[in-house]
């Protein structure tokens, strides 16, 4: 009880979000404490530095989130809702977004190693500085466009 309540005073500080967000405390601190939140509505909240490696949330709210320099590796955030999230310098290694909304989303100078967006919507998605490696995100539209246009497939 005592390590739990320790875990708490030093978690919920960090959850101190911008006035306006949605987030749900219980889904915050129900995040904090097991890892396991889907469908948790976290929209809008400061988690900024967060360690979420292995994290399940999947079809969780997180618009609008600040998950900037979080480590995510390995998290499940399959139709989650990401739009105009901040992941910035955030660690996605092995972190599956199948099906998630990325719109407007920032992951400039990420860490996307084999990153699953398989059916991810990522229109205007920032990039910029970006480590990009195993995982099929393309510029400028489908690979299938590249193919036909470039390559006369």
């Amino acid at each position: 009880m005592l390590v739990r309540n320790a875990l708490l005073a030093l978690a919920l500080p960090i959850f101190v979000a911008f006035p306006g967000h949605a987030a749900s405390e219980e889904d915050l601190q129900r995040l904090v404490m097991t890892g396991i939140c889907p469908d948790c509505d976290l929209s809008g909240a400061d988690l900024q530095s967060s360690h979420l490696i292995g994290a399940d949330l999947r079809g969780a709210n997180l618009q609008g989130v600040n998950l900037s320099d979080s480590n995510l590796e390995g998290a499940d955030l399959t139709g989650a809702n990401l739009k105009g999230a901040n992941l910035s310098n955030a660690f996605l290694t092995n972190a599956v977004f199948e099906s998630a909304t990325l719109d407007g989303a920032n992951l400039s100078g990420s860490a996307l190693y084999f990153t699953d967006v398989t059916n991810a919507s990522l229109e205007n998605i920032d990039i910029a500085d970006a480590e990009v490696v195993g995982t099929p995100i393309s510029i400028g539209g489908p690979y299938e466009d590249y193919e036909e246009d470039v390559m006369g497939k």
